[in-house]
Parts: C-alpha cells; sequence; structure tokens
C-alpha cells in the first residue's frame, strides 16, 4: 500500500502545498487590504480608533504591512515558486513533508504576527517589527524552505535551470542573510529584546535590511514570477533570455547597496549617502531592462491583451514596476530627497510599487494558477477577474496621484520661509491642507479593497466547483536531459 502510494506521488507534482498557499495569499490579501483601509480612514479621521488602544494606527500600522507583504506576499511567493520549480525541473518537492512544515509554520508566523502587533509587543523595526521568539521561527521556517526548493533543483530532470528558479534562489538566499543579521538581538524577557547594533549602526542595518526586504522580497521574488507566467499566459517564449540573465545579475549585485539613500541627511557619514544615491541611480538600468523583458515578451501577441483580463494584470504590474523603478532613484538623489523624505510623496512610491507591481503580479499568477491546481480550464468568472482589474488599477490611480500630490505640498510647506527667516506654514497647516488628498487615498484603498473581494468570491467559486488535482510530470527525452 505505502509502494504504491509513493509510485503514485513519484509520477505527479506535489500542488497540495500550492494550492494552500494559493488559497491563503488570497484571504491574507482581502484581510491585509481591509486593515489598510482602516488606517487610511483613521489618518483622515483619527477618532475611528474610537479610544481603544490595540486599533490605534500605531498598533495597526505595522499588522498592515505584515499581513500585506508577508502574509499576502509571502504565500504567493511560496505557491509560485513551488509550483515552477517543480515545472521547470520536472520533478516533484523533494519533501512533502518539509513543504507541509513551511506552510503550516509561515501560517503560524502569521497569527503571531496577528496577536503579538495589536498589543504593543514590537522590536520597533521597519518591516521587522516581530518579537525575537518568531524572528527565530521565521528563520527555521526560512531555512526548511531553502532546503525545499534548492533541493528540487538539486535533483531536477533536466540540464537546465530556467530564469525564474535563479531569481527565486536570490530571493531566499537573500532574505535569509538579511533577517537573521537585522534580527540579531539580546533577549531581556520573552517579549522584549535590545538590537545588537546601536545608534547610526542600527539603523544603517535596519535600512540595508529595510530597502533589500523591497528589493528581495518585494522585487526579485516576483520577477521570478514574471518570467515564468507572462510567457505561459501569453504563449511566446521570453522576448531575450539573454537580457534575463543580465538583468540578474545587474540588479542582484546593484540592489545590496542602495539602502543608505534612507538616511540622507541625517548622522550616517555623507560618503555611505552618496554611495547609497548611486547604487540607487545605478538600478534603474537593469530594473528598466527587466520591465522591457517583460513587456517586449509580448511582441506579435499585443492582442491577446483586449481579450485575456489575466495577461493584462501581469502586464500592467510590469508598467507600474517600471515607473516605481525610475521613482525610486528619482527620490535617492539628494537635493529630490530634500523634498520628499517624511512626506507622503514616500507612501505614494511604496504603495505604486506595493500595489501596482506586487499586487498585480500576485493576482495575476494566481488567477493562472487556481484553475488549474482545482482542475478547472478558466476561473469561474472571466468577467469577475475584469472588474477586478479596473477597480484595483484606478484604486492604484487614486491612491498614488493623492499621495503624490500631498507629499510635495508638505515639502514645499515645510520649507517656506518668511523674509524674516520664520516658517511660512505651521505643521498644523500643512496637515489641514492634506485632508482632502487623504479621503482620496480612502476611496482609492476601498476600491483596491473590493477587487480583493471580488478575487476571493472568484476563487471560492472555482475552487467549489471543481476539485484538488495534482498535475502529472511529464516523461523527460534523454536527449534533452
Amino acid at each position: 500500500m505505502s509502494v504504491t502510494m509513493k509510485a503514485s506521488q513519484a509520477t505527479v507534482y506535489n500542488d497540495k502545498v500550492v494550492r494552500q498557499f494559493s488559497i491563503m495569499a488570497v484571504i491574507y490579501g482581502v484581510v491585509g487590504m481591509l486593515v489598510g483601509v482602516i488606517i487610511a480612514a483613521q489618518l483622515t479621521w483619527p477618532e475611528l480608533n474610537m479610544g481603544i488602544e490595540w486599533l490605534t494606527y500605531g498598533r495597526l500600522r505595522p499588522l498592515h504591512t505584515n499581513a500585506v507583504i508577508f502574509a499576502f506576499g509571502g504565500c504567493a511567493l511560496f505557491a509560485t515558486s513551488y509550483y515552477v520549480v517543480q515545472r521547470t525541473c520536472q520533478t516533484r518537492l523533494i519533501s512533502d513533508a518539509l513543504a507541509a512544515f513551511t506552510f503550516w509554520g509561515w501560517n503560524l508566523v502569521i497569527v503571531l504576527a496577528v496577536v503579538t502587533l495589536p498589543l504593543g509587543l514590537t522590536a520597533g523595526k521597519e518591516y521587522a517589527e516581530l518579537i525575537w521568539p518568531i524572528d527565530i521561527l521565521i528563520a527555521v521556517v526560512w531555512v526548511a524552505y531553502a532546503i525545499v526548493f534548492f533541493g528540487t533543483v538539486g535533483i531536477r530532470k533536466v540540464k537546465h535551470i530556467y530564469v525564474a528558479n535563479w531569481f527565486y534562489g536570490a530571493f531566499i538566499l537573500a532574505v535569509a542573510v538579511l533577517h537573521i543579521v537585522n534580527s540579531a538581538a539580546l533577549p531581556t524577557s520573552l517579549t522584549h529584546a535590545y538590537s545588537a547594533y546601536a545608534g547610526v549602526q542600527d539603523a544603517m542595518v535596519q535600512w540595508w535590511y529595510g530597502h533589500n526586504a523591497v528589493g528581495f522580497f518585494l522585487t526579485a521574488g516576483f520577477l521570478g514570477m514574471m518570467y515564468y507566467f507572462i510567457p505561459k499566459q501569453a504563449g511566446r517564449p521570453v522576448y531575450s533570455y539573454r537580457l534575463s540573465i543580465v538583468h540578474f545579475w545587474a540588479l542582484i549585485f546593484t540592489y545590496m547597496w542602495a539602502g543608505p539613500h534612507h538616511l540622507h541627511y541625517t548622522a550616517l557619514p555623507d560618503w555611505t549617502q552618496s554611495v547609497g544615491m548611486i547604487f540607487s541611480l545605478i538600478l534603474l538600468a537593469p530594473s528598466w531592462g527587466g520591465m522591457i523583458n517583460g513587456i517586449m515578451t509580448l511582441s506579435g501577441a499585443w492582442h491577446k491583451l483586449r481579450d485575456d483580463p489575466i495577461l493584462r494584470f501581469l502586464i500592467v504590474s510590469l508598467s507600474f514596476y517600471g515607473m516605481s523603478t525610475f521613482e525610486g532613484p528619482m527620490m535617492s538623489i539628494k537635493t529630490v530627497n530634500a523634498l520628499s523624505h517624511y512626506t507622503d510623496w514616500t507612501v505614494g512610491h511604496v504603495h505604486s510599487g506595493a500595489l501596482g507591481w506586487v499586487g498585480l503580479i500576485s493576482m495575476g499568477s494566481l488567477y493562472y494558477l487556481i484553475p488549474r491546481l482545482f482542475g478547472q480550464k478558466q476561473m469561474h468568472s472571466i468577467k469577475a477577474i475584469e472588474l477586478h482589474f479596473w477597480v484595483a488599477t484606478i484604486g492604484i490611480v487614486l491612491y498614488i496621484a493623492a499621495m503624490w500630490i500631498a507629499g510635495v505640498m508638505q515639502g514645499l510647506m515645510w520649507r517656506s520661509v518668511n523674509p524674516d527667516g520664520t516658517l511660512t506654514y505651521t505643521f498644523v497647516e500643512s496637515v489641514k491642507a492634506t485632508f482632502p488628498f487623504y479621503v482620496i487615498r480612502l476611496v482609492g484603498g476601498l476600491l483596491y479593497l473590493v477587487g480583493m473581494v471580488v478575487m476571493l468570491w472568484n476563487v471560492v467559486m472555482t475552487a467549489t466547483k471543481g476539485s484538488a488535482v495534482d498535475a502529472r510530470i511529464p516523461a523527460v527525452n534523454p536527449a534533452h536531459a
């Protein structure tokens, strides 16, 4: 019986863990966006926290970022990387038990975050707020993830390692190093620890981590999605495979050095700030090279954009990727940063990348995966995908346009001085002037949330109509192995 079971397992991919992560990604997407809408409403009308300390902006904001980045984005990365590595290596995951452990371990991390962050239990570091016992659990889960991914690549049935796996692999390795180094701390109790670093060194390590969380977790991993799912959905080969390899090495080398641009005009040595700025400007080249490579994959198939909303999600995400990776280097220039720093322009920049690039590429990839994982030819409702696309896109545009205008206005108001050297505007006046843009931002966030709810409905309908299916592994021609 067990021998028969193992034999049947050996002939099919492990799609169970892919299904689990895919479904949870959609659920966490709704939860994360909902918390985002709540805190956007609180910034517009502060009394909405109702005087409850667990619902204050300071408690819910890290919950929102963790839910969107690590719960929604993380589950999408786990799901797609497990799916892609099996197909491109034509072999089952090396360990079903370890793959299952990564699913349950990652979800335990998320549940613990949901409990601790509203209670105010935090390490106080951007994108690394979770307390030290949870940090250790993350490290353990991540090591298991690395073993599953690289172990599967190691037993591949084809000689070539497809470029999507290069990006997934770099993301896994870099995030491990970033997390472990930045989270180094001396515990004083179960819920508190002192950072291993102090002063400007602590800030430097934090933004080396913080910017590379963007560079590797939110960029390299999702570029892995781009290099697999766009060619698949378009039915076209990657525009330039050589460019994809140049894109990989240029991006991986350059991103690591860009973090100091978060610390312009601080106690960080000026030369270090300049190094961060220079590498940020260099980043424009590989980023746009990758964007162009993805978009040009549609050469000869542009007509498909008219009828295929999934392809539209994937391609428009690249447009936001290109826009964000132009805006980021521009904002790292010291003179521009003098205007943008600490303003809502930064919030607009982050969300053009998060909602536009990460969100749309994840949604498009999940729309590709879900029907295949449940034995269906397509999603339950194509019209619902179409609706989701337009609602989400309009929401993003409203959100980022409002934040851009508010941010530039804030920067100009804060630096404006009278002839006698006194400030032209008080801080409260700048807050009052920002109010209408916060309302527009809230509307944009609401639209994006509505799109996620539509997606959840569509996924549930597709899953209940179908049944769990594990795809068969194709026979490999020894001549091509």
